[in-house]
């Protein structure tokens, strides 16, 4: 059963439950397509296709051709986390042209999940990140799509009930000030 739970002007989010002897609890964060936006980006793809034909017809070289397509990015549609109670966590990445990138992390693999302040100089975003046994980096849940941190808490409480953390019913503030209080 599919429930659309919180919404902003770019990101919607969506919650599915299904009951069986594997529950699985999957989280989407969708980008909301402003049609502006798609028009632009249509735009660019046009023009780089005439750029392409017109390197092509100079008799380019192969090389120099292929710089000039790394301009063009590819983001994904929709980022989701699916929660397998039993079993673990997939990180999936789906795109416009139908590639779907997972990873899969076994459940008791996962210390904890933790809510990252990340601060830029010129912005500043929160992030879901899996803290995992025996690597040294971080999981990112969503690397390219930066949700607004009220879209990532419900994803976070979610994943806290499934790896046993105990810390199911604090907020990220909440839980920050209890252990900067403990600290002191």
């Amino acid at each position: 059963m599919t429930k659309i739970q919180l919404a902003n002007s770019q990101y919607l989010y969506k919650h599915d439950d299904c009951e069986g002897p594997h529950p699985l609890d999957t989280h989407h964060i969708v980008i909301q397509q402003n049609s502006a936006r798609v028009f632009l980006v249509f735009l660019f793809a046009l023009l780089l296709f005439i750029n392409a034909i017109y390197l092509c017809l100079l008799n380019v070289t192969a090389n120099s051709s292929s710089r000039s397509s790394k301009w063009l990015v590819c983001k994904p549609l929709t980022e989701s986390v699916v929660i397998i109670s039993s079993l673990g966590v997939q990180l999936e990445a789906h795109y416009w042209s139908g590639r779907v990138v997972r990873s899969f992390i076994p459940i008791d693999k996962i210390l904890k999940p933790v809510l990252n302040e990340n601060v830029t100089p010129f912005t500043c975003y929160w992030s879901l990140v899996l803290l995992v046994r025996g690597k040294k980096e971080l999981n990112l849940a969503f690397e390219v799509v930066k949700p607004p941190v009220k879209l990532l808490v419900p994803i976070w409480k979610a994943l806290c009930a499934a790896t046993y953390c105990g810390e199911t019913t604090d907020s990220p503030a909440e839980y920050n000030s209890r252990v900067f209080v403990k600290a002191s």
